[in-house]
């Protein structure tokens, strides 16, 4: 499964390969509120095929229509480069476009011909996503030709007079560890957030009698599958097995890597006599520091669901930056 930006890139990589050409467009600039991030993109084949979305369809059907009609290839035919739409602009278009009050949105068109160099810059760019690498896809604005760049930005979009660079990343990934009833809601919640979900639970009794489907079930010992699969960071890791010889072994190599989130579940009491078991581990101050115990906001839950969407709610404020 992939994110929806690499999911974009992989259908636009397809239909370059098929000889299809593309138009792919990406929000560039946003004001007010937007039904869909700066960098988000949808692309579209001059057949009607479209994947990706660029809002909440009024957008979609304005540019079908554009492209039924065949003014944007008249646009394009005359200007030869990438051209801005901007929408939202009005008070009738926002009405007409069922925009959010003040919602404007830049948007940027390129048409995208199946030529053997845009073949293979969609390939890259699938292939470095697929590696779990960030890469960035950069457009001249005044020729169009599409190459690609090292990542350098955290920004969605880098813009100026001569060119764009559009940064996309991978999806991210979960690694849950113990295979229970509140691994089974958080597996649940995380696949509707989109990402790709593991399940590792050594012990063969509780892993044979638990299934989620769209979750990778993995029997491995946990401190490998965290060294092979969820050592970058666009993963994380969360121990919800209630057993040290499933959990620490995870954490002892988990706390070693650059994945963005790493939590335990467990009371106050069991987190501090995990971090007193810790450093007989190997790991240093600096490195337990980094560990999220007890897991989860505290929002007074007991059930598995409510404690779920606690532990969703932190990896979340983590992944965004807005907590350590």
């Amino acid at each position: 499964m992939q994110s929806s930006q690499h999911h974009i890139i992989a259908r636009v990589a397809n239909w370059l390969v098929e000889g299809k050409a593309v138009w792919l467009c990406t929000i560039i600039k946003t004001w007010g509120s937007s039904p869909r991030p700066i960098g988000a993109m949808m692309a579209c084949t001059q057949d009607g095929e479209l994947v990706g979305s660029i809002s909440g369809g009024c957008i979609e059907e304005d540019f079908l229509q554009q492209l039924r009609e065949g003014a944007l290839k008249t646009r394009y035919e005359t200007e030869k480069k990438p051209f801005m739409v901007h929408y939202g602009v009005s008070a009738e278009e926002q009405a007409r476009l069922r925009l959010p009050c003040g919602g404007q949105l830049h948007v940027l068109l390129e048409f995208i011909q199946a030529t053997p160099h845009n073949i293979s810059t969609f390939a890259e760019i699938d292939r470095a996503l697929n590696n779990h690498q960030r890469i960035s896809r950069r457009v001249d604005l005044i020729t169009g030709h599409i190459d690609t760049a090292p990542e350098s930005s955290d920004e969605a979009v880098i813009l100026s007079h001569e060119q764009m660079l559009h940064s996309l990343s991978p999806r991210y990934r979960l690694l849950l560890l113990g295979a229970g009833d509140v691994a089974r809601y958080v597996a649940e919640l995380a696949l509707s957030m989109d990402y790709d979900v593991t399940l590792c639970d050594p012990r063969p009794d509780y892993l044979n009698n638990w299934f989620v489907p769209g979750v990778q079930l993995s029997s491995d010992l946990p401190d490998d599958v965290v060294r092979d699969q969820f050592s970058n960071p666009y993963s994380g890791v969360i121990a919800l097995a209630h057993d040290p010889r499933v959990d620490d072994m995870a954490l002892m190599e988990a706390l070693k890597t650059d994945a963005f989130y790493i939590g335990a579940m467990g009371s106050e009491r069991t987190s501090a006599n995990r971090r007193l078991r810790l450093p007989e581990l190997g790991l240093t101050e600096a490195e337990i520091e980094r560990l999220h115990a007890p897991i989860g906001f505290m929002i007074g839950s007991k059930t598995p669901a409510e404690i779920a969407i606690s532990i969703l709610a932190e990896v979340t404020a983590v992944r965004h930056r807005v907590m350590k």
